[in-house]
């Protein structure tokens, strides 16, 4: 069993917006003004302009599977209790890929370009996080 406590997320005057929405269930992405482009995770600058010309959108929560692993072991102690855990790479709707887990749903019914929808989990002490679960998935 861990005795360390797990690191919380660092909330500054980027992602306290973010973790905001995502604590009222919304899941938040950027997009530049100049160019259309999407972009996560959150940042101070647009992709390929380093122009401070973004606004929050709220996304559609939907994508696809891009690739997954089975976390079995970690050699970070704080998450030890945690695995066996399914960390994946989502590509959004709108476009970014999304460094998330999956959850409730197993990992033998997992296959890459499934569709997947957001879901909201309590981290710890209120701090809210979306995670991604299958389509089909309650």
């Amino acid at each position: 069993m861990s005795e360390k406590a797990k690191p919380l997320p660092v909330f500054d005057e980027i992602s306290r917006a973010w973790f905001a929405a995502a604590a009222e269930g919304k899941l938040l992405i950027q997009r530049s003004r100049s160019t259309g482009r999407f972009q996560f995770y959150p940042r101070a600058h647009s992709l390929g302009t380093l122009l401070a010309d973004l606004e929050w959108i709220e996304a559609s929560g939907r994508g696809r599977l891009h690739t997954f692993t089975v976390v079995e072991r970690t050699a970070n102690p704080e998450f030890a209790e945690d695995c066996p855990y399914i960390l994946a790479i989502v590509a959004l709707e709108e476009g970014p890929l999304v460094t998330t887990r999956i959850v409730d749903i197993p990992a033998n019914a997992l296959w890459c370009d499934m569709p997947v929808r957001v879901v909201f989990r309590d981290l710890a002490d209120g701090i809210v996080a979306p995670f991604f679960t299958g389509i089909e998935a309650t």
